[in-house]
C-alpha cells in the first residue's frame, strides 16, 4: 500500500506528454507574431522557441528550416479557408449563395489583418529571401485558387455557368473581390474591412460575374 501511494505521487509530479501536432500549433502561433513584430530575417528562432514554451531543439525536429516554418503559417491559414468553404457544404446551396460563401471566406481569408502584415513581410523581404514569396505564392494565392476553380469547374459542368477559360475567369473573380481594399489596407491607406464591409463586396461582385458567366435558364 505505502508502494503505491509513492508511486501515485511520483506520477503526480511528471509533466504533461504534448503531441506534435499541439506542439507544432503553439510554435506556429509563436512564429507568426514573431515574423510580423520584427519580419522575416529579423526573426529569432530562440525567441520563437521561448514564446511557444519549447527547446531549440524540438522546435528544430518540427521545423528544420525558418522557411519550413513560414510556410506552415499559410498553410496553417490556408486550412481555415478549406474549412469555411467545405465543398459538401456548398454543393447544398445555389448557385448565389455559393459564390457569395465562397467570396466571403476568401475575403475573410486575403484581407484579414494578419494577412495583410504577412503581405507586408513577403514584399518587403522577398528580394533578400526570395524562397519566402515562392512559399506564399504557391500556399496561399495557388492554394486559394485551386479551391475557387474547382468550385467554378463543377458549376460549369452542372449547366449553370460558361467560360471560355476557367483559370482566367478564376483570376478575375479573385481580383475584383479583394484588389482595391487589399491594396489600400497594404499601403496602411485604409484600414482592413470587416466582415459587414467583405460581405457587401462579395454580393456586389457575385452579382456582376454572374451576370458575365451564368447560363441563361432556357
Amino acid at each position: 500500500m505505502a508502494e503505491a501511494k509513492s508511486t501515485e505521487k511520483r506520477s503526480r509530479g511528471r509533466p504533461q506528454v504534448r503531441c506534435d501536432e499541439d506542439t507544432k500549433g503553439l510554435i506556429i502561433e509563436a512564429a507568426d507574431t514573431q515574423f510580423r513584430d520584427n519580419g522575416y530575417a529579423a526573426a529569432s528562432i530562440s525567441a520563437i522557441a521561448q514564446a511557444a514554451g519549447v527547446s531549440t531543439k524540438t522546435l528544430y525536429r518540427l521545423f528544420p528550416t525558418k522557411t519550413d516554418l513560414f510556410s506552415s503559417i499559410i498553410s496553417d491559414r490556408i486550412g481555415r479557408f478549406l474549412l469555411a468553404v467545405d465543398q459538401s457544404t456548398l454543393a447544398t446551396m445555389d448557385l448565389r449563395s455559393g459564390l457569395e460563401r465562397l467570396l466571403i471566406a476568401y475575403g475573410m481569408l486575403t484581407m484579414s489583418p494578419d494577412t495583410v502584415d504577412i503581405m507586408r513581410l513577403v514584399i518587403a523581404e522577398s528580394d533578400r529571401v526570395p524562397e519566402i514569396a515562392t512559399s506564399f505564392y504557391e500556399r496561399a494565392i495557388v492554394g486559394s485558387n485551386v479551391v475557387i476553380e474547382k468550385w467554378l469547374t463543377r458549376q460549369s459542368e452542372r449547366g449553370l455557368l460558361k467560360f471560355e477559360d476557367i483559370h482566367m475567369a478564376s483570376g478575375m473573380l479573385r481580383g475584383m473581390m479583394i484588389m482595391e481594399p487589399q491594396r489600400a489596407a497594404i499601403l496602411r491607406q485604409q484600414k482592413p474591412p470587416g466582415i459587414e464591409d467583405i460581405a457587401q463586396r462579395a454580393r456586389i461582385c457575385a452579382d456582376i460575374f454572374l451576370k458575365g458567366s451564368q447560363v441563361a435558364a432556357v
